[in-house]
C-alpha cells in the first residue's frame, strides 16, 4: 500500500472516531440532562414538595377581608330603627379588564354610568389591580351585571345602612356615610360602639379571579354592639305627625317636640321640623340635619314665669295664697316698659300664671332678687349639659352679673335674657312634675332607676302643678287639653332674634306641660317657629299640639283616663291670656 493510501485510510479513521466522540458527548450530555431534570422533578414531587405548593398558593390563594355589620340601633320595645342590610359592590381589575371590550356599554347603561368614563378609568388605571364600579348595589343588579361575563370584573358583600322609620327618627338616630361611618346623631356619637371589626379568611381563586373554595378563616368578624334607645316609637310617630301637620297648617319655619319619662329621665320622643330621609338623600338641605331640640336655643319666654312663682314658694315669703297688685298694668324702668296684656289689678299666685302676667312676676323677683331665681334656674339645669351625650349640644347661657339691674331682675322671671334648647325645658319641667328630683337625661332606655338630685322640695312641686293645672283649666293653656286627661302647662310667646336684635313680626309659640296633672307620666314641650298664618301665641300654635299628642300618648301607654265624657274642665271667658 502507498504512502498516499496509509494517508487517507487513516484521516478517515480520525474522522470516525471523532464522529463517534461527539455522538458520544452529545448523548452523554443528553442523558445527564435528562437524568437531572428527573431528579428534579422528584425532588420536587417526593422529596421537597413545598416550592410547588407555595409557587400554586402564590398564583390561586388569596387573602380576602370578612366584612362586619354594624350594630342594630332599636326603640325601647325593640323596634329597629337603623339596621344593616348585604348588598353587592361591583369592582374591576383593570390588568385583566379590555377598554375597548364591547360588552361594557351594556354594563354601563345596567349600572347607570357613563360609558366613556367607564372606558377612560379601566385605561387609566390599567396598571392597578382595583377600582370600584358601584358600590352597595341590590343583589339583583349585581348578579344581571356578572352574566354579562366581563374579563376582570367581580363582585364582593358589604353592608348597606337601613332606617326603617326614615325621616321620623333621623333626627335622633342620624346616618353614616358609605363606609358605615356615623356622621349624624346616635350614628355619630355611638360610632365606635356600633362599628364592627372586620374578619380575615383564605380563599382558593380560579384565573378569572373567582372564588372557588374558602380554605381557612384567618379571623372572624366582630359584629358591632346594638343599641336599645329611650325612644318609643309609637310616640315618636304620633309627636312627629302632629308636628309636621302644624308646622304645616301655620306656614312656620320649622318645630320642635320633646316628650319625657318624668320618674327617670329618659327621651320618649323626640321630633323636628323640617326633617329629612336617611335613606335618600339625594334632596337633603344643609339646614335640615340639625336636631334642634339640642342644638338650637331660644329664650323660653313666660314657660319660666312657674319657675320664679317657685322661688317665691321656696323663699317662705310668698303662698299660694299671696296677692300682688299689677295695676295699673305696666312698669316703668326708665325707658324700659314691660306690659301685661291688660290691667288685672290684684292678682293671686295662681291668677299670675293664669293671666300670665309680666307684671306681677317681674315685682316677685323685684322683692327676691335676681341671684334667688336664677340659682334656682341653674339647679333645674339651665347654662349646663342635660348628661344626653348627644353631639352638637349647646347648653345655653344662663346670665351671673355682679349686680342686677331692676330691668335685669324682672324680664328674667319671664325667661328674657336666658336662653335655652328644648330638652332642658323639658328637663326643667320634669322636675316640677316628679316631685322636685332632678334626673340625667338619657337617650339610652334605662334598665334601673337613675339615682336623681333633689333639687325642689314636693310641697313647692305640688302647689306648682296645681297652678299649672288651673293655666290649662282657665288660663292661657285651655287649648292644651288632652282630651279625657287633666294636664298641666304654660305658654309662651316670644320674639325670634335676627340680625338687628328682637324681630317684630317672628315669634315662636311655646308649649310646656305635664298630664295627668295629679300624678304626671310625661312631660312635653312643644315649640314651633315664627308661625304665619295669623295666629302665633303659644296657647293657639303650640298648645292644641300638645292636646293631641298627650291624649294618644297617654292612651298608647295604658293610663287611665281620670275625665267622663263631657265633663272636660270648663273654661272662663278668653281675657287676654295668651302668654
Amino acid at each position: 500500500m502507498s504512502r498516499q493510501e496509509s494517508a487517507k485510510t487513516l484521516g478517515q479513521k480520525l474522522a470516525a472516531g471523532l464522529k463517534a466522540w461527539r455522538f458520544g458527548t452529545v448523548l452523554g450530555a443528553f442523558l445527564i440532562v435528562v437524568l437531572a431534570l428527573g431528579w428534579r422533578l422528584v425532588d420536587l414531587h417526593v422529596v421537597d414538595d413545598d416550592f410547588l405548593r407555595k409557587q400554586g398558593d402564590v398564583r390561586t390563594i388569596r387573602v380576602e377581608a370578612i366584612d362586619a355589620h354594624r350594630g342594630v340601633i332599636t326603640d325601647r320595645y325593640g323596634e329597629p330603627l337603623a339596621v344593616s342590610t348585604p348588598v353587592q359592590t361591583l369592582w374591576a381589575n383593570p390588568s385583566q379588564a379590555d377598554p375597548d371590550e364591547p360588552r361594557l356599554a351594556n354594563l354601563a347603561r345596567l349600572l347607570e354610568i357613563s360609558e366613556a368614563r367607564l372606558r377612560k378609568r379601566l385605561a387609566d388605571y390599567s396598571g392597578r389591580e382595583f377600582i370600584y364600579l358601584r358600590r352597595k348595589v341590590q343583589p339583583g343588579l349585581a348578579a344581571r351585571a356578572m352574566e354579562l361575563g366581563i374579563p376582570g370584573v367581580h363582585t364582593r358583600q358589604e353592608y348597606r345602612r337601613y332606617y326603617p322609620a326614615g325621616e321620623v327618627t333621623a333626627h335622633v338616630v342620624g346616618f353614616t356615610n358609605i363606609d358605615e361611618l356615623g356622621q349624624e346623631g346616635i350614628e355619630l356619637a355611638y360610632n365606635d360602639w356600633l362599628s364592627g371589626v372586620s374578619g380575615r379568611k383564605r380563599v382558593l381563586k380560579d384565573n378569572r379571579g373567582r372564588v372557588i373554595k374558602d380554605l381557612t378563616l384567618i379571623r372572624d368578624a366582630a359584629p358591632g354592639h346594638n343599641l336599645e334607645l329611650s325612644i318609643d316609637l309609637r310616640l315618636q310617630y304620633l309627636a312627629y305627625r302632629e308636628l309636621k301637620a302644624v308646622v304645616g297648617a301655620h306656614s312656620a319655619r320649622g318645630g320642635t317636640l320633646v316628650m319625657l319619662d318624668v320618674d327617670t329621665g329618659e327621651v320618649l320622643a323626640m321630633a323636628n321640623q323640617g326633617s329629612y330621609n336617611p335613606n335618600d338623600r339625594s334632596q337633603l338641605e344643609p339646614g335640615n340635619l340639625r336636631n334642634k331640640a339640642i342644638t338650637d336655643l331660644f329664650e323660653p319666654g313666660s314657660t319660666l314665669k312657674p319657675i320664679s312663682v317657685a322661688a317665691a314658694l321656696e323663699s317662705g315669703e310668698y303662698s299660694t295664697d299671696t296677692t300682688i297688685d299689677t295695676s295699673p298694668g305696666y312698669r316703668r324702668f326708665g325707658r324700659f316698659t314691660i306690659r301685661d296684656f291688660r290691667n288685672y289689678g290684684v292678682l293671686s299666685l295662681t291668677d299670675i300664671l293664669v293671666k300670665s302676667s309680666n307684671v306681677g312676676v317681674s315685682k316677685i323677683a323685684s322683692e327676691l332678687g335676681g341671684d334667688v331665681i336664677r340659682n334656682l334656674y341653674a339647679r333645674l339645669g339651665f347654662g349646663q349639659p342635660t348628661g344626653i351625650g348627644f353631639p352638637g349640644e349647646a347648653v345655653g347661657v344662663l346670665p351671673a352679673p355682679m349686680k342686677w339691674r331692676p330691668s335685669e331682675e324682672a324680664t328674667l322671671a319671664y325667661g328674657y335674657g336666658v336662653s335655652v334648647n328644648a330638652l332642658q325645658l323639658a328637663q326643667a319641667y320634669m322636675v316640677i312634675a316628679n316631685g322636685g328630683v332632678r334626673y340625667p337625661l338619657s337617650l339610652m332606655k334605662l334598665e334601673a332607676a337613675p339615682v336623681g338630685e333633689r333639687v325642689l322640695s314636693e310641697e313647692v312641686t305640688a302647689d306648682v302643678r296645681g297652678m299649672l293645672g288651673q293655666v290649662v283649666a282657665r288660663g292661657s293653656g285651655k287649648r292644651a287639653q288632652p282630651g279625657f286627661y287633666s294636664a298641666g302647662g304654660k305658654t309662651g310667646t316670644v320674639h325670634l332674634v335676627g340680625a338687628r336684635g328682637y324681630e317684630d313680626s317672628q315669634y315662636k309659640a311655646v308649649f310646656a306641660g305635664m298630664a295627668p296633672i295629679d300624678n304626671p307620666r310625661i312631660v312635653t314641650v312643644v315649640a314651633v317657629d315664627a308661625p304665619q298664618s295669623g295666629e302665633y301665641y303659644g296657647g293657639e300654635v303650640a298648645a292644641p299640639v300638645f292636646s293631641r299628642v298627650m291624649s294618644d300618648a297617654l292612651r298608647l301607654l295604658n293610663v287611665r283616663p281620670e275625665l267622663e265624657v263631657g265633663a272636660t274642665p270648663k273654661t272662663s271667658e278668653q281675657a287676654g291670656e295668651r302668654g
